[in-house]
């Protein structure tokens, strides 16, 4: 013998996957510019030897209108931001400990 069991309520339950949040920090050079301070190390730099320095750390400036160009607002050797190439860079992210270091020696 089969019994049925009826519903004791009706309408619709939020699923788990309904109540999932992101948790992705959304972190890519190319989807937005510093919040804080991001930093880049130098991979490339080809046609800019005087201005990068491979394997440097460099500090991110906001520019919206670089990243859809594919360009990237660095602070380079002479100070001052300039557009290079978005692939001449990976984005790093640096402990807090490091990133103070990095601005109180600036």
């Amino acid at each position: 013998m089969v019994r049925y069991i009826k519903a004791k309520s009706t309408g619709m339950r939020r699923t788990a996957l309904a109540e999932k949040k992101s948790k992705s920090n959304g972190y890519s050079p190319r989807k937005k510019g510093p919040a804080g301070s991001h930093y880049v190390i130098c991979v490339k730099n080809q046609d800019y030897p005087a201005s990068l320095e491979l394997r440097k750390i460099y500090q991110l400036r906001s520019d919206a209108s670089a990243i859809k160009l594919g360009m990237l607002r660095v602070v380079d050797e002479s100070g001052e931001d300039y557009l290079y190439p978005e692939d001449h860079f990976i984005a790093i992210k640096l402990t807090p400990s490091i990133e103070r270091a990095l601005r109180s020696a600036s």
